[in-house]
């Protein structure tokens, strides 16, 4: 007002129209600037503020939520998921988060974390498939009469889902639902995007199914006890060098019963992996006369990875086992 009673009052058009111009122009910069503002704390603000424990799960969180979320992943690039500790700066993450997405059972810091956590959308993937015993605790498959250990039915389901396409794709659409019941308002994106996950799992299953059909061993030997579902679902056979933890050490007795067993089925490789010390694989393999090669359990991706993302490094994997078995 003050403004106008001047501008009136100098009856001075030329003056006036300058000073109401620059006044506009002072405006106009106020308003561009809360534009700004409002856009900058929006960036993010708008999206689903979604926590994964690691690289399976985030991969879900994207693939699924698409524009409409924003994923933390915990377990930084080339950090061994099993050995995370959870900082009090990711606990926090945690707290502010509109959904936390995790597999129970792989993470025990990120178990607690999350039991504490007063998040109300907590998917837990081990909810979403079945996990199972697999005897693969301690290396190696069961045999009929052997007893699993007193007490230990839970510390033996194996976590290790993500790598049969088709418990992966049943947690995909678990999560898919979470994401519409917490989001409606894009709930149709989210089954969209679901629907294409799950028939891209459906044809990676294919792939496998039709890959290792038809070879002239079942056995293969990897670092760690972690492709239990893969080989039940393709009708292998898989011995781990460790145990279900990836820096377990094998007894020697282990080493012996793996070099027979080698002869035995004509197994011509020993798989290793990318986030953790090929050392006991590399000196199996040498002492053995057999062959090395990687066979990723995708639980992170870095640069040494065989393809970017989830589907090209189990496409790697596939074409790994094809040439150690000896596909027909």
């Amino acid at each position: 007002m003050n403004v106008r009673r001047r501008l009136a009052a100098s009856r001075i058009n030329t003056a006036g129209t300058a000073a109401l111009a620059a006044t506009a122009l002072a405006i106009g910069t106020l308003s561009a600037c809360s534009s700004d503002s409002n856009a900058a704390e929006g960036e993010g603000g708008g999206k689903l503020d979604v926590v994964a424990s690691f690289y399976p799960m985030q991969f879900l969180a994207e693939q699924i939520g698409g524009d409409h979320v924003s994923v933390t992943s915990l377990t930084e690039p080339g950090q061994e998921p099993h050995d995370l500790e959870i900082s009090a700066q990711q606990t926090a993450k945690l707290q502010e988060a509109d959904a936390i997405l995790y597999l129970k059972g792989l993470q025990p810091s990120v178990d607690e974390a999350v039991g504490q956590s007063e998040v109300k959308t907590k998917v837990d993937a081990a909810t979403l498939t079945k996990l199972e015993d697999l005897g693969t605790e301690d290396g190696h498959e069961h045999g009929e009469g052997e007893e699993e250990p007193a007490g230990e039915e839970e510390s033996a389901l194996d976590p290790h889902v993500w790598l049969d396409p088709v418990k992966y794709a049943e947690i995909a659409e678990g999560v898919g639902k979470a994401l519409e019941k917490q989001d409606p308002d894009n709930a149709a994106d989210y089954k969209k995007n679901t629907a294409d996950l799950v028939k891209k799992l459906d044809d990676l299953d294919t792939a496998y199914e039709d890959g290792l059909k038809n070879t002239k061993t079942k056995v293969f030997f990897t670092n760690h006890a972690a492709f239990g579902y893969l080989a039940q679902r393709y009708g292998l056979t898989m011995e781990a060098i460790a145990g279900l933890e990836p820096d377990s050490e094998p007894s020697a007795a282990r080493v012996k019963e793996l070099q027979e067993e080698a002869k035995a089925d004509g197994v011509t490789t020993v798989f290793y992996e990318t986030l953790v010390s090929d050392q006991t694989a590399k000196t199996l393999a040498a002492d053995a006369g057999l062959k090395t090669d990687v066979l990723d359990p995708l639980e992170g991706i870095t640069d040494k990875s065989k393809g970017d993302d989830y589907f090209q490094v189990m496409q790697a994997n596939l074409t790994a086992l094809e040439k150690a078995l000896g596909t027909k």
